[in-house]
């Protein structure tokens, strides 16, 4: 810079060029905007260092991150952190997959969070946030989290959670009594091996259990209307897969209210009913029917029980008692939660008394082989069709009406 202004002097010609070459100056020597790139790499950089700060426990360094200004922010995240205290991470990190800049010195990112409960999940619950970012300093801060555009909330941001080991199974509530949280994983530990027995192939047998502390907190979890979940005990949340698909991080979330109406055999059916989700997880595709999904896991948890169908069956039986026989098996559309309390229990009990026929008539390795073969055709459309074809010698039409006859044998 010295070499250029001496250069300049000599031509100097008056008071005009002066202030020419001031601003040519200025504009030489100010600080040039960030390239995207290296926006990229130290806001990547930014949040490495706050992602194993989760994992080491070191709240300091978890904070560093976030913008000094964000007074708010820090004192949530404060709170978030600290309610993970309990919850046993196996890893935890950010993906940066988008960098908006969106002014100088601010920019907005899209990143993929992923974690891992140690000793329970295979592969990372994949979590999309979007995050305010700006630059002070030379360095970049968190400034702000947006909520995520899909997707439901995260326990931790509900409350403290208290974490309860089982043999099998991980429980982790808010709010909850931890009595209630051990009774629930020594239940737990019962269902995993009767979902076993029903489904002998490869799958984690393991549970992870979320227990909120009301309905709302377990249709935040769900990203859904609580109000369609209020006489549903429990549901189970992952990826369909396909096989040969990745084992998924399944969570079976709890609802406290229906739960905790429930006996003990209840509870027992319920996470049975749930743990079998998990074991079928990786052979569940767009393919397979809510009847048959439903269904299996409804058999697999009465299974061996002793229970009537009348017993387990007591919409359904009261509909075949007055003439009222389904003439077609369960559609999809029949399992929606915020419809008819009866007609959903109908559709539930239909499905389960298909897989039981099946189970009877072709014998529960065929059971099972039917599942598999309908999931892994890969679409709808035909797949059914085709296992009953394949695997059971028949066709949806025959199914349909033996089906309806066992209803009537079983429930009049």
């Amino acid at each position: 810079m010295a070499d250029r202004r001496r250069g300049t002097r000599r031509r100097w010609t008056g008071p005009g060029p002066v202030v020419a070459l001031v601003m040519l100056l200025v504009s030489a020597c100010a600080t040039p905007r960030e390239p995207a790139d290296v926006a990229a790499r130290d806001i990547q950089r930014t949040l490495d260092r706050r992602a194993a700060a989760v994992v080491s426990r070191d709240e300091a360094a978890y904070l560093a991150p976030l913008d000094p200004a964000a007074t708010r922010l820090r004192a949530a995240e404060r709170e978030e952190f600290r309610n993970l205290a309990q919850v046993p991470l196996r890893s935890w990190e950010y993906r940066l997959t988008g960098l908006d800049r969106t002014g100088t010195g601010r920019a907005t990112a899209r990143v993929e969070l992923r974690y891992r409960l140690a000793e329970y999940d295979e592969v990372p619950v994949k979590v999309a946030e979007r995050l305010d970012l700006t630059r002070r300093d030379g360095r970049w801060y968190v400034a702000a989290e947006r909520p995520p555009e899909r997707g439901g909330a995260r326990l931790w941001e509900q409350g403290e959670v208290t974490a309860v080991r089982g043999e099998r199974s991980l429980v982790l509530g808010v709010g909850q009594d931890t009595e209630l949280l051990r009774s629930m994983a020594r239940t737990a530990d019962r269902a995993v091996p009767a979902a076993g027995r029903a489904w002998p192939g490869r799958w984690s047998r393991r549970l992870v259990v979320l227990v909120p502390a009301s309905l709302d907190g377990m249709g935040a979890l769900l990203g859904a209307p609580a109000a369609g979940y209020r006489g549903i005990a429990a549901v189970t949340t992952g990826s369909a897969g396909g096989p040969g698909a990745a084992s998924s991080a399944d969570r079976v979330i709890v609802n406290p209210e229906a739960y905790g109406l429930l006996g003990d055999f209840g509870r027992r059916i319920v996470l049975t009913h749930e743990a079998t989700h998990v074991a079928t997880r990786a052979h569940t595709s767009a393919a397979t029917p809510m009847w048959l999904s439903e269904g299996f896991a409804d058999w697999a948890a009465y299974r061996g029980t002793g229970r009537t169908a009348g017993q387990a069956a007591p919409e359904l039986q009261r509909s075949v008692r007055a003439a009222d026989v389904p003439a077609a098996l369960p559609a999809d559309k029949d399992f929606g939660f915020a419809g008819d309390a009866g007609a959903l229990a109908r559709a539930y009990e239909g499905g389960w008394l298909a897989c039981e026929l099946i189970a009877r008539e072709w014998g529960e390795e065929r059971l099972t082989a039917f599942y598999r073969a309908v999931g892994g055709h890969g679409r709808r459309e035909g797949a059914v069709e085709k296992a009953m074809h394949e695997v059971l010698e028949t066709t949806p039409e025959d199914f349909t009406v033996r089906w309806r006859e066992y209803l009537r044998s079983r429930l009049a």
